[in-house]
């Protein structure tokens, strides 16, 4: 029998996952948690019953203050020497690879077990860096195939967008998708139109692709550094020498990934060493308060939820007086767009760059395609439409879009294998 029941497609993000599958060709995508398709790429560790849970619940976990050790971001270690090192998660130390596993197997029981996967990578898992960009899809590979995955294959996310927008177009065009994701922004100029949907081979409608390893979470760590960290004490004046606070402890502090590592007890010490030296001591106060109670993947949260509603409001409240003892911070959508503004100017060039390769001029694209979790913030909308003014600008599912192509995929891929 066919095994195109058993295959799916898989989004692996940086900061949320979807799984899907296409019987018949027809895409849909599987009800993770509380009958929601995407769930955030996170595992929770608890340290009161030894327990796992992933998604909504581990971050719910975390925020309710159950002791434990709140894990996301793990797409990020991918490629980089991290991967096979141990963290320790309460007595015992695991490779990150294996919590990587961990949580692919979570989604794929949640997908009735499939043997045979099609994943999603970015463009460019490791910027410039071809060898180490090899090793992180073989990583990534690995970690599936412990998982349970038998067959496992890759795509790039933005040609499984293009893939997934495919299915609404009316004519032949070209099309440039734009997949703004957690930890990378991918680009491809494709030929999308009716006739073409489900043809096995499809290189040579791929016109150029290329990305930029900028996405959500960078958008996260600027903000917090520009707007909420100088009131912990970020760029604080030293009386003596002309110093300034540890830029690192702050650096850290608005890298999820990093974030464990400031809560140690010999840095508290360090931080109270050089409190007595502070012009304003009362700020480093707020930041041992985030640290000691461990409040900086809470703290960093709080700032992803403002990031995503300055895409409609032009002025946020950000209370965090629990977090680190600080009145209502006013934070605005200019004060994010100037944290962000040479970001959004990597990612217009890159995209000018993927023209250049697919020698198509700008007026040529009939319209761009934007899907990731980061893409409807109004300066990248700006961007794009001054850059495209002839393109029509098409919202596709956030969370959604390159998982529904990785299933198109899947079943192109798998779908005339035998068991």
């Amino acid at each position: 029998m066919t095994i195109a029941s058993g295959a799916c497609g898989l989004d692996f993000g940086t900061s949320n996952s979807a799984i899907g599958h296409a019987a018949e060709a027809h895409p849909s995508l599987i009800p993770l948690q509380e009958g929601r398709v995407s769930i955030p790429t996170a595992v929770f560790f608890s340290f009161e019953d030894a327990s796992v849970t992933f998604g909504r619940d581990a971050v719910s976990r975390y925020l309710e203050r159950e002791d434990g050790r709140l894990m996301r971001s793990l797409k990020s270690v991918l490629g980089s020497s991290l991967i096979h090192e141990q963290t320790q998660v309460g007595a015992k130390r695991l490779r990150f690879d294996e919590i990587i596993s961990l949580f692919l197997s979570y989604v794929r029981k949640a997908a009735d077990e499939p043997s045979c996967v099609v994943m999603g990578r970015p463009v460019f898992f490791v910027d410039e860096n071809p060898e180490a960009d090899k090793s992180a899809e073989d990583q990534l590979r690995q970690a599936a195939q412990l998982a349970g995955f038998k067959h496992v294959e890759f795509q790039f996310e933005p040609i499984a967008a293009a893939l997934d927008y495919e299915r609404h177009v009316g004519a032949e065009e070209l099309a440039l998708v734009v997949d703004i994701g957690g930890g990378t922004s991918d680009f491809s100029i494709v030929r999308v139109s009716p006739h073409r949907r489900g043809k096995p081979d499809r290189k040579s409608d791929i016109l150029a692709y290329s990305g930029v390893h900028i996405g959500g979470t960078d958008f996260d760590r600027r903000l917090e550094l520009d707007a909420v960290l100088p009131d912990l004490g970020l760029g604080a004046k030293l009386r003596h020498k002309n110093m300034e606070t540890p830029s690192w402890w702050y650096q850290d502090l608005a890298t999820w990934q990093r974030i464990n590592f400031l809560y140690d007890p010999k840095l508290f010490a360090d931080i109270r060493q050089v409190r007595r030296d502070m012009v304003e001591p009362e700020k480093l106060d707020r930041l041992l308060k985030v640290l000691e109670y461990r409040r900086g993947h809470a703290l960093l949260t709080a700032v992803e939820d403002v990031k995503i509603q300055l895409s409609s409001a032009k002025v946020v409240a950000m209370d965090l007086q629990k977090l680190a003892g600080i009145e209502p911070l006013e934070i605005t959508r200019k004060q994010f767009e100037r944290a962000i503004a040479d970001q959004i100017g990597k990612i217009h060039m890159a995209i000018r760059n993927t023209l250049s390769q697919s020698n198509v001029a700008a007026d040529a694209i009939g319209s761009v395609f934007l899907t990731g979790g980061s893409s409807r913030i109004p300066l990248l909308l700006a961007t794009l439409q001054e850059a495209f003014a002839n393109a029509r600008i098409v919202e596709g599912d956030a969370f959604g879009s390159v998982a529904t192509g990785l299933a198109l995929e899947a079943h192109s891929c798998f779908g005339t294998m035998r068991v």
